[in-house]
């Protein structure tokens, strides 16, 4: 790669396994890079993925100008890891990048809920609480960061929903019985984790 005393600006690299993110004072040395990159990886075997791999301006947005020419704006984004990066407002104004669950692993994670809610509607309620609780814990623990809370509380509701749907399918007298009332008497007497930041840092 080209060598970093080449580089006009300053340069970072976030990596986590086998992703990673190269972050650019100047987008000359962002192109520079990203046209040398795939020639040194390919000495090794190796290759960008190539829906992963683009050249992103995520300046912060009161420091660039949008295409329509006007500044300001709430700037570009990008997925990784299973958050969305976006610059936000802070206190008092500050710009800040900021963090949510991708859109994508959101659904993919309810999804997988809602299978295991249907797979195993018949096992007793009291089974069934304690291992969705266990799974919004182990989710908490991942997107709990700061500037996520909503996506957290609306991850929770929506595995409320899908438990209620399954219950209701356990048998006739069951989906009768299921509605919205008994729902939320059985949420009081078996809670299911209240959302919680895990990781609270600022950026």
């Amino acid at each position: 790669m080209t060598s970093i005393t080449r580089l006009q600006g300053r340069a970072e690299v976030v990596r986590y396994a086998d992703d990673f993110v190269f972050i650019f004072e100047r987008e000359h040395d962002a192109r520079r890079v990203l046209e040398v990159l795939p020639k040194r990886l390919e000495r090794f075997g190796l290759t960008l993925h190539p829906d992963k791999t683009r050249l992103l301006d995520f300046r912060r947005p009161d420091r660039r100008k949008d295409d329509d020419g006007d500044s300001g704006g709430k700037g570009r984004s990008f997925d990784l890891l299973g958050f969305t990066h976006y610059w936000g407002r802070y206190r008092h104004g500050k710009w800040v990048v900021k963090k949510k669950t991708a859109s994508d692993r959101f659904s993919r994670s309810l999804q997988r809920t809602a299978e295991w809610c249907r797979q195993n509607r018949h096992r007793p309620v009291g089974e069934q609480h304690q291992a969705l609780s266990r799974k919004l814990v182990g989710h908490y623990a991942y997107y709990g960061v700061t500037f996520n809370f909503a996506a957290l509380a609306a991850f929770r509701l929506h595995v409320v929903r899908v438990w209620r749907k399954w219950l209701s399918h356990r048998s006739r007298a069951a989906r009768r019985k299921c509605n919205w009332q008994w729902m939320n008497q059985l949420l009081e007497r078996l809670p299911l984790p209240a959302p919680r930041i895990v990781h609270s840092k600022v950026t």
